[in-house]
């Protein structure tokens, strides 16, 4: 409120809003009160808008004059957008009467549109040139009111009135301001104004935009004159005016005459056409930018002059007069003046073509001919090649080149194959051999000839130098094959290209196959010459060389194992380590090399006995161990320029005494059998004791016949103690089971004291004299006895029952061979039944005489390992043996029954 009785006139108050950006719609709405008692005018009251922080300019909406003693309401509406902002400023002027209240209140910021006063549109800039009329259109929304009065607000604060209003419809119109011929003087910021009593509404603020017609400061240079053309350079960088320029177009004329043409101009560089020759010229710029007027002034002249002519074309008839493979000679017409223009001329002969290769260089000349010359010979050029020739006609004032013409050059016979672009591959019968096309091919490649022939071998089968074969490829083959070579042997191979001019030089390389394995000439595994217990002889073939002589020979002895520890040598898994017995031993291994023999000692077929305990070039070749199974192996070994190849093959295979080694096993219907038959056994006790004192009266007396069947291996370094401990062991175990035989139960310890005790192997009574270390042959082979004489090795372990279907046969070598010990006991048992000999044998040490029928027991054990074995479950067996008939009654009697092995010794 102020009051204005107390404030000087001219005075001013202010109200200042806070700054808003408008995102939206905004109207400040606001109450007023103007009043005078006299009724004179308190002051005036007046509202600014400004943007940005500018000038406040002139007032958007003032009220002035008593207006009675009451409050009136207006609103502001405000099109100012964002990112602009505005400050609403209320100003109070006293007046010079000074009397009287201007009161402002109720002012409120609402983000709709006002109701009274007319919201207008964003308006835009106008840009204009310089001396052309602008025109500002304030789009409104609302309702004018006839009182309303539209006005363009300049910056500075002058008002133009608008030139008319145009309703469009009942809430939206549109006011017209036109400037005219502004010039840089009108150039400002703009803004439309609408005010009436009940408010006022502002737009944005947008720029009147004045531009000046651009003109080039320097005038265009000259580049490139001809006698028809000039090129110029528009040198438009530098200008006077504005830009930015749309056009730009060239007026030229003579000299002295008037001007001729305007041709737009879209580059920097343009070029007169049709011009006469030696004529002076004036080449002017004009340049203009967007909008009516926007064409300045013609900016500084060139002068300029054309030159002389220059040839009206390039020569013709370029044709070849006569090609051959290195050189090509060429004619064209005669030149006259027609053509030249000019007395002073050149014609020049250029040419191209390509050498080839990898980097595909091209080779450019070109030849000035003579005055008057129409002929011309390329020399030194390359056979079928594709020359590109063209003329070239010149004088001092331009240039002419004729069309593009090629010739190709004859062939010829081709280039010679590099010989580093020969590769190949070695194998043992066959080379694959890959070569390139020649550096130069001279024409086209139609055929490769390869010739080969063996010049060298190591092979003395092999002829050399041997039949030369030669094999012809077509153009795209750069590869072959040759196969059915030898091994060892050097190959010269030569490549050569052909065209149809012929062939062209070769190339030679050397290439040597690989030498291949030995080959042996055995059909099938032979059978050998001889069998021991501690040797095999086998036949020793020699071995045939492939590519290379045989080096050396190798005998291989392998212990046979189970599969999934036994060595498998195959066709390429030969023994390519030598190994001796003493090595193979102390590393686990199953096999080591029994003899090597120079290929000079095995010229032809010779036996070799493997076991034979000889040394071979190093390696021992000790005895084999009866008890176990070997595999043996020749092997034959090449060697050349650090190049090996063995081959191997079996030739025998050395079973053990005893080839089944199928454990103890008794079946469920054993283990029944078993107990029927050990209810008797309490009836056959007093038969078991008198057995048992046979057994002691016979083996005193025959130490040296003790033997263990089925033995298990033992290490060689240990024999002689492991047998000691089991002799000990064994001992006391037979005593202590023949000092208490009176019940079923002694006599079932017996028979346990004999399969349990560890390593056992049964060697007689102490006081003999003399213990031979006995072995046994695992399986038995009916080719050779199983004895115990002649055996290097320790044995001492009890092995499974006997079956059925073998025990006759074990029965005969018991009685006949010598290394079971049992055919002194067998003749010595039979010759006691005379009546004489019984009394000399009770004097020579016998306990007791025993009766022809005496019943003798066996102690059977229950095989527990496989309920379904093919065994008999009887723990006792009846053996009666008379004089006339015991061999068949023996037989008869055992054919059907398997017999503990411990329990045999006492048979």
């Amino acid at each position: 409120m102020v009051n204005a009785s107390q404030h000087a006139p001219g005075q001013r108050a202010h109200i200042i809003f806070q700054t808003l950006s408008e995102n939206d719609t905004h109207c400040v709405q606001f109450s007023y009160f103007l009043y005078s008692r006299d009724g004179h005018s308190p002051g005036t009251l007046g509202v600014y808008v400004r943007v940005n922080g500018g000038p406040l300019g002139s007032a958007v909406w003032n009220m002035t004059g008593s207006h009675g003693r009451q409050w009136h309401q207006a609103e502001l509406a405000v099109s100012t957008f964002w990112p602009n902002e505005y400050q609403v400023l209320f100003e109070a002027l006293i007046s010079p009467d000074h009397k009287g209240y201007i009161g402002l209140d109720d002012i409120l910021l609402f983000s709709y549109p006002c109701a009274k006063a007319p919201h207008f549109s964003r308006l835009g800039d106008v840009e204009v040139n310089a001396g052309q009329n602008a025109s500002f259109q304030c789009m409104a929304a609302g309702r004018a009111a006839e009182a309303e009065h539209f006005f363009l607000q300049r910056q500075s604060g002058v008002l133009v009135p608008a030139a008319g209003v145009r309703h469009i419809s009942h809430r939206r119109f549109l006011a017209t301001f036109p400037l005219a011929s502004v010039g840089r003087s009108e150039q400002d910021l703009y803004r439309c104004v609408s005010q009436a009593p009940r408010g006022a509404g502002v737009s944005n603020f947008a720029e009147l935009i004045v531009k000046e017609p651009p003109t080039p400061i320097a005038p265009p240079q000259l580049l490139r004159a001809g006698p028809t053309y000039l090129i110029i350079q528009l040198n438009t960088n530098s200008i006077i005016g504005d830009g930015p320029i749309v056009r730009k177009e060239i007026e030229y004329r003579m000299a002295r005459g008037p001007w001729a043409e305007v041709h737009a101009v879209n580059l920097q560089t343009y070029k007169l056409w049709h011009l006469d020759p030696d004529t002076e010229y004036e080449i002017s710029v004009l340049l203009t930018r967007p909008g009516d007027g926007g064409t300045g002034r013609p900016g500084p002249p060139l002068i300029s002059r054309t030159k002389c002519a220059e040839p009206t074309r390039a020569p013709k008839g370029l044709a070849f007069a006569e090609i051959q493979a290195r050189q090509l000679t060429l004619q064209w017409e005669p030149l006259g003046y027609n053509v030249t223009r000019c007395h002073t001329y050149a014609v020049s002969l250029c040419y191209r073509y390509t050498l080839g290769g990898s980097h595909n260089q091209t080779i450019r000349e070109c030849v000035k001919m003579e005055r008057g010359a129409s002929r011309y010979t390329i020399k030194n050029l390359l056979p079928f090649r594709n020359i590109h020739v063209r003329l070239i006609l010149t004088n001092p004032e331009g240039r002419k080149e004729g069309k593009e013409v090629t010739f190709q050059t004859d062939e010829d016979v081709p280039g010679g194959i590099a010989a580093e672009s020969l590769t190949f591959t070695p194998l043992e019968d066959m080379i694959f051999l890959k070569w390139e096309e020649p550096q130069e091919p001279n024409g086209l490649i139609t055929q490769y000839e390869i010739s080969y022939q063996s010049i060298e071998s190591s092979d003395p089968a092999v002829n050399v130098p041997g039949p030369r074969r030669t094999i012809s490829k077509l153009r795209n083959e750069t590869y072959h094959v040759f196969s059915n070579l030898h091994p060892g042997t050097t190959y010269l191979f030569s490549v050569r290209a052909r065209t149809s001019k012929g062939f062209g030089q070769a190339a030679l390389t050397e290439i040597t196959t690989n030498i291949s394995a030995p080959s042996f000439d055995y059909a099938d595994m032979p059978s050998p010459l001889g069998e021991s217990e501690n040797t095999i002889t086998v036949l020793l073939r020699p071995a045939q060389g492939r590519g290379a002589p045989i080096s050396v020979y190798q005998v291989v002895v392998e212990e046979e194992r189970p599969r999934r520890l036994r060595r498998e040598p195959g066709a390429q898994d030969c023994f390519s380590v030598p190994l001796t017995f003493e090595t193979a031993l102390a590393r686990g291994l199953v096999h080591y090399f029994g003899a090597e023999l120079a290929a000079s000692s095995l010229l032809e077929a010779m036996p070799f006995t493997v076991g034979d305990n000889q040394t071979y070039r190093g390696f021992w070749n000790p005895p084999l161990e009866p008890r176990k199974a070997y595999l043996i192996y020749f092997q034959a070994a090449s060697h050349l320029k650090g190049e090996t190849r063995l081959n191997c093959i079996r030739i025998a295979r050395k079973a053990a005494c005893k080839e089944s080694k199928r454990p103890l096993e008794v079946s469920q219907r054993s283990e029944e059998m078993g107990l029927i038959l050990g209810i008797c056994a309490g009836g056959l006790a007093v038969l078991i004791l008198l057995l048992g004192a046979i057994i002691v009266i016979i083996r005193k007396g025959r130490d040296r016949y003790a033997y263990s069947y089925y033995p298990k291996p033992v290490n060689m370094t240990k024999a002689t103690v492991n047998y000691r401990q089991e002799k000990t062991h064994m001992m006391s175990a037979v005593d202590r089971s023949f000092t208490d035989q009176s019940t079923l139960q002694e006599d079932e310890r017996l028979g346990l004291s004999f399969m349990d005790a560890p390593g056992y192997s049964p060697r007689g009574d102490q006081r003999s004299g003399g213990v031979t270390e006995a072995s046994s042959l695992l399986g038995g082979s009916p080719r050779r006895p199983c004895g115990r004489k002649g055996s290097p090795y320790h044995t001492g372990q009890l092995h499974p029952a006997v079956r059925v279907a073998d025990l006759l046969q074990h029965i005969n070598q018991m009685k006949t061979a010598e290394g079971y010990g049992f055919k002194q006991e067998y003749e010595s048992f039979f010759e006691g039944w005379d009546a004489t000999k019984k009394k000399d044998k009770l004097k020579g040490g016998r306990q007791e005489p025993v009766s022809a029928y005496d019943r003798h027991h066996v102690k059977l054990h229950p095989m527990l390992a496989d309920p379904d074995a093919d065994y008999i479950s009887a723990n006792y067996i009846d053996i009666r043996i008379n004089r006339q008939h015991h061999p068949r009654r023996l037989q008869q009697g055992l054919s059907s029954v398997v017999l503990a092995p411990a329990m045999l010794l006492g048979v």
